[in-house]
């Protein structure tokens, strides 16, 4: 905990509003007052009865600035969000309880620059007003996250995690190099291990895959080979999840849930196929959830994106995390170098000469440009 303060912080426009009130010289007449002994300095507001503005007593929290809200920890009780039920939030308390939870409308307000203020993964403070329920009233701090851009802001996918499972399909659907690069990136930035899977692979020959996992490999992204039909490399996924907290994360239809069955049967999540019409995969996981692995470990089922699409990046901050930039950004002729088209680019040299491959620097164009995938 740090040092108390306070802030002030804007709610959102949900308040009371009145309009402008007009013939006020008229009201005033007719209720038979004196206009030369009203106060001068008051103000006529349609604002509403209430501030949209309230001072919030709070704490800083580590180097991120966080603020948290101060709360009696005597009389809320301490647990983890597993499961986002759309309005509200399964929480798991430490006594080994279960609450069906709401969110206290000033921890929305503490995170208004985030389209989330509660995630799964995430650990709180509730109160209980139930028998199981119960109102989250803090949110501790985070690590280990992973999230995207939406319309609607900053969406944080899942909090409190050691590593991502980046799932994708030798084939139905075939998958999108960039949008592997944009889940590295955005794990690199929440602090998270990446560990790209490839699931379906008794469904192409071999050695289709090997351009890509030579690629990804030396790179030094671990690559795993998986066929649930085939039982292939589910043991060493089992391996890899095992007393880890891991968020599984890819495109509808590569088989994530089909994935997680695999490794423990008694979760038996639904599975979807692939639209015969389009070769994109249905949605079969609605909310994300953690689920307890009988092995030792967590894991985190999220819904299959389409589109993964990251905040505004820098280009100096997205040259950094593509790795096989690194060696050539102290080179290039201008210190500013946006490596898009700039001369005496050793980046851009370097694609030239094959030393970076074409489809991880087209990656880093389109992530520059904001271009969904």
């Amino acid at each position: 905990m740090g040092k108390k303060k306070k802030t002030r912080v804007q709610f959102r426009k949900n308040r009371n509003h009145v309009g402008p009130q007009p013939d006020l010289t008229r009201k005033v007449r007719s209720d038979g007052v004196d206009s030369t002994e009203l106060p001068s300095s008051e103000r006529v507001s349609g604002k509403g009865d209430l501030s949209r503005y309230r001072t919030i007593i709070g704490v800083e929290e580590g180097e991120d600035g966080q603020w948290q809200r101060a709360v009696d920890e005597n009389q809320t009780l301490a647990g983890r969000v597993t499961a986002n039920r759309g309005t509200s939030f399964l929480v798991h308390t430490d006594d080994q309880r279960n609450f069906d939870c709401g969110v206290r409308r000033v921890v929305n307000t503490l995170a208004r620059e985030q389209r989330n203020a509660v995630v799964v993964g995430d650990r709180v403070r509730l109160t209980q007003s139930g028998p199981a329920e119960g109102v989250i009233e803090r949110v501790e701090p985070r690590h280990g996250t992973l999230s995207r851009k939406t319309r609607r802001g900053d969406h944080l996918l899942v909090a409190n995690v050691d590593q991502v499972l980046i799932v994708v399909a030798a084939a139905d659907p075939q998958f999108k190099p960039n949008l592997i690069d944009r889940y590295l990136i955005s794990a690199e930035l929440g602090g998270v291990r990446p560990i790209i899977c490839v699931n379906k692979v008794d469904l192409v020959d071999p050695v289709r895959l090997q351009p890509f996992l030579g690629l990804y490999s030396q790179l030094g992204y671990e690559m795993l080979l998986v066929s649930v039909t085939q039982q292939k490399g589910i043991e060493r996924l089992k391996r890899i999840l095992r007393h880890r907290e891991t968020v599984v994360t890819g495109q509808s239809g590569v088989g994530k849930s089909s994935l997680l069955n695999a490794v423990q049967p008694g979760m038996k999540l639904a599975t979807g196929e692939v639209s015969e019409e389009t070769r994109k995969g249905r949605h079969t996981t609605s909310n994300a959830t953690l689920l307890e692995l009988d092995f030792g470990g967590w894991v985190v089922d999220t819904p299959g994106v389409r589109q993964f699409q990251l905040s505004n990046i820098e280009p100096a901050e997205a040259c950094g995390i593509f790795r096989e930039f690194r060696p050539y950004l102290s080179r290039c002729k201008f210190s500013s170098c946006s490596h898009t088209h700039e001369s005496g680019c050793q980046v851009k040299q370097a694609v030239d000469r094959d030393l970076i491959a074409l489809t991880r620097y087209e990656s880093y164009l389109k992530i520059l440009n904001s271009d969904p995938e």
